[in-house]
């Protein structure tokens, strides 16, 4: 019995470097699409979305499977309920990307971000895929080093999305009502996005180590 829980636990992790797989293709086409306007791009992440949610649920089962079936403890405990929590965020983050994809589509064939923001939003989009490329990794080896550069990495979105926020907020901004919410839900879409992956990697750390990182992002 203990070796069927052991492939068990170990499928878990398989499925979850499965979703992250497909986020990250999601978030890589998805700001592609913002960055060029590229509404095929766009509607290619809207429709790879369920593909996510599905993958999602399916993990949620067979994690609350293994509960109901091997009544874990301790630390397997906290892997197959930390899971469940990670699927959760992993969703969202396929979610957030399909937001950012569907604000492409629905500005095309204009551009969401005016010029005066397109670098920031091209270093929030590099910062997300690395973010994204870090967590893929993560979930594969676990190592903790990697959780730490995917924490900076996500202080570095924050830092970004704060400065279109000062911009929008200026008195130098000339953007109209439609396109001051669009850039600001679109900062906000990117800034959630490292949000999620540093709950997760923070969820990580405290596997491997035993020592809790406070949680502070909403969902």
């Amino acid at each position: 019995m203990r070796a069927v829980f052991q492939q068990e636990l170990a499928e878990v992790q398989d499925r979850l470097v499965e979703i992250s797989e497909l986020v990250l293709d999601s978030i890589r086409d998805a700001t592609t699409a913002f960055n060029s306007a590229d509404v095929a791009l766009a509607d290619k992440v809207i429709a790879a979305d369920p593909t996510i949610d599905e993958l999602a649920v399916e993990l949620d089962e067979l994690s609350i499977e293994i509960l109901y079936r091997q009544n874990p403890v301790a630390r397997d405990l906290r892997i197959v309920v930390s899971a469940l929590r990670m699927s959760a965020s992993l969703e969202r983050m396929g979610d957030l990307a399909r937001h950012i994809a569907q604000l492409t589509r629905r500005r095309y064939p204009d551009h969401v971000a005016p010029e005066s923001l397109r670098d920031t939003f091209t270093q929030m989009a590099a910062e997300d895929i690395h973010i994204a490329e870090l967590l893929d990794q993560l979930l594969r080896t676990q190592d903790v080093e990697l959780a730490d550069k995917l924490i900076q990495g996500d202080d570095a979105v924050d830092a970004l999305h704060a400065g279109v926020f000062d911009a929008v907020l200026s008195p130098d901004w000339q953007g109209e009502a439609e396109q001051t919410v669009d850039v600001t839900l679109a900062s906000r879409f990117f800034e959630r996005f490292g949000d999620h992956a540093a709950s997760i990697a923070k969820k990580v750390q405290y596997l491997a180590t035993g020592d809790w990182v406070p949680d502070d992002s909403s969902v």
